[in-house]
């Protein structure tokens, strides 16, 4: 069994420094950080306020938002698809018959 290792990852959201410990890569570690930090910068921006646990709560249901929102959309496309599928079995089926 293939088991990656561990490395630390300094990222900074907000501007605070977090050590990150992850099997990801530094590239993608960093890429999460920005997204996070950006998504708090527009949270505080959208609030004025400067207490950054409001800020982080804010962000994070933003974050949960558009999550929700494509799992949801994955889930209308599955079904679109097997709609879809069903019907060429259909025309299939009926013109190998």
């Amino acid at each position: 069994m293939d088991k990656k290792s561990f490395s630390v990852i300094n990222v900074e959201i907000h501007g605070q420094r977090y050590p990150i410990r992850s099997q990801l890569t530094s590239t993608y570690v960093t890429e999460l950080a920005n997204y996070v930090d950006t998504k708090m910068t527009v949270a505080e921006e959208e609030t004025r306020t400067g207490d950054s646990h409001r800020v982080a709560v804010l962000a994070a249901l933003n974050i949960a938002d558009e999550y929700f929102n494509c799992r949801r959309s994955d889930k209308n496309t599955n079904y679109e698809l097997e709609k879809r599928v069903a019907a060429i079995e259909l025309i299939l089926d009926r013109a190998l018959s």
